[in-house]
């Protein structure tokens, strides 16, 4: 299979994005990303190390993560198999990608970032489960923190038949708040069932 090779093929390709996809994006937690950070119980963490990527699922009782400022979130390392590969990488590559998902919600919380790995006891302490504080806390700095178009969601069908948290801000709310209103709002949520069906393939 002939291989594409450039970044100039693969934009003839594909497009330019549209203005939704590059107005969601930001460098800090908006209240609306917070509230979807404080919600969700599981995510999966990719990190790089010389012997290539990893990607490990992430899940606690509470947030699996915890919003330290708009720009910081603390993970904690609960038990778990002790091969601690992610903690390697980030040991030797600070670079970081997480992906929050809520059961029910289509939209995902995508945040990129540097981490590093802390075991401070005044930090483990306040992170503290059933009285066993986690061994390290990954602290990441957030770079960019965006949604993911829901159309993978829909076309797994992985939450058919779960019911959403509605307390949760939607796409279109998102994208109006960080925008003054000039690009998403009830409209955009209108208009967003049918145009996901229709180009879902």
């Amino acid at each position: 299979m002939k291989p594409i090779e450039t970044i100039e093929a693969l934009t003839a390709l594909y497009g330019e994005p549209s203005a939704a996809a590059l107005k969601k994006e930001t460098g800090r937690l908006t209240d609306d990303y917070a509230a979807f950070i404080r919600t969700a119980r599981f995510m999966a963490l990719t990190t790089v190390g010389p012997e290539g990527t990893d990607c490990s699922p992430r899940g606690d009782k509470g947030p699996v993560a915890h919003i330290h400022d708009p720009t910081t979130l603390l993970i904690p390392d609960r038990r778990g198999n002790n091969r601690i590969d992610s903690l390697r990488n980030i040991l030797r590559d600070p670079r970081v990608s997480l992906m929050f998902m809520i059961p029910g919600s289509s939209t995902i919380i995508r945040v990129n970032g540097q981490a590093y790995i802390t075991a401070e006891p005044n930090v483990l302490d306040t992170l503290a489960e059933a009285g066993k504080p986690p061994r390290s806390v990954i602290v990441v700095k957030i770079e960019t923190v965006y949604f993911q178009c829901s159309r993978a969601l829909i076309r797994s069908g992985l939450w058919d038949g779960v019911a959403a948290d509605r307390s949760l801000p939607t796409a279109g709310q998102i994208l109006a708040n960080m925008t003054d209103g000039a690009v998403g709002g009830d409209d955009y949520d209108r208009a967003w069932p049918e145009r996901a069906r229709e180009s879902l393939w």
